[in-house]
């Protein structure tokens, strides 16, 4: 099984992806390709953001869960 992309992995291949996009000679097909591989990458990088929010609470004074 391959290992999880990490959140950096994540932006700097979504960074790659745009740079890809600018690209002047960049077929329709080739395009659209590009365009789905980062909206997974997005959705990926969203998935790991809320995850890390979820975990970034802290036991308050009270016995409450508060954020970070």
């Amino acid at each position: 099984m391959a290992k999880e992309m990490t959140l950096e992995q994540a932006f700097e291949k979504l960074e790659e992806s745009i740079a890809m996009l600018e690209q002047d000679d960049l077929s329709l097909e080739d395009s659209f390709k590009i365009y789905r591989e980062g909206m997974k990458l997005i959705q990926t990088c969203n998935d790991k953001i809320d995850k890390v929010e979820k975990e970034v609470l802290k036991l308050g004074e009270n016995g409450e869960l508060d954020e970070f």
